[in-house]
């Protein structure tokens, strides 16, 4: 059953999976899409999850709709979570505002769920993995891993001080194209590099293809959820 959402403090609208009778200490993930989509985007990857074993029959699944319109910035009639630039940079204000729209609805999640969830896994595709990554890293403890798939570590006054000072244990798991057109291969590298620097444990996978999410990369994905919670 899919079930669609509003977010009263911050109009930040949701679709959810596997909500009906959540209950106290159940496992949920909160998946956020890439730039242009919007929040049923990747609702499809939920019974695939499910499917395969990862964290049992009783994954719970919440997909917001990114902060911002993305067509004033040319980026088509669906939503954004911040403002590119170039490489590993973005405006810093927009990509800062939408990390506090998650705040308020991470914030929320027992009254949303009418439980406490239990193991919290945050995560998303292109801009989605990208913003989750950012916003795990700077609220140290939060959430019990990071799925990034096909983003990158993005260069940010919030995101260099946390980890000049050392991020808290965090399991990522980063997933990427070698052959990506939008988000190279190399800029991948590059953040994956610096995660293993300040000892972020990383669980890595990657794929000949380009900007998308392969049958292996969901199955390698699925391991790596059953063996962290």
């Amino acid at each position: 059953m899919t079930e669609h959402h509003e977010d009263p403090g911050t109009d930040l609208v949701f679709e959810s999976r596997g909500l009906d009778g959540f209950t106290e200490g159940q496992p949920l993930v909160i998946l956020l899409h890439g730039r242009g989509s919007n929040e049923r985007d990747l609702l499809g990857l939920h019974p695939y999850l499910e499917k395969s074993g990862a964290l049992g029959s009783s994954l719970g699944l919440i997909t917001p709709r990114a902060t911002f319109s993305g067509q004033a910035w040319g980026y088509g009639p669906g939503w954004a979570w911040y403002r590119y630039v170039a490489e590993d940079r973005v405006e810093v204000d927009t990509l800062e505002e939408s990390l506090g729209a998650l705040d308020h609805l991470i914030d929320r999640l027992p009254e949303i769920l009418g439980a406490t969830p239990g193991p919290l896994l945050l995560g998303g595709f292109s801009q989605g993995g990208t913003t989750a990554l950012a916003w795990a890293l700077t609220r140290p403890g939060r959430v019990r891993g990071v799925i990034n798939l096909s983003g990158f570590l993005v260069r940010a006054p919030s995101v260099d001080q946390a980890l000049d000072s050392g991020p808290d244990t965090l399991e990522v798991f980063w997933g990427h194209g070698q052959s990506d057109p939008a988000i190279p291969f190399q800029l991948g590298e590059k953040g994956r590099a610096r995660l293993s620097e300040v000892g972020v444990a990383l669980e890595v996978f990657n794929h000949p293809s380009g900007h998308t999410i392969t049958p292996g990369e969901l199955t390698a994905l699925s391991r790596w959820m059953e063996t962290l919670v």
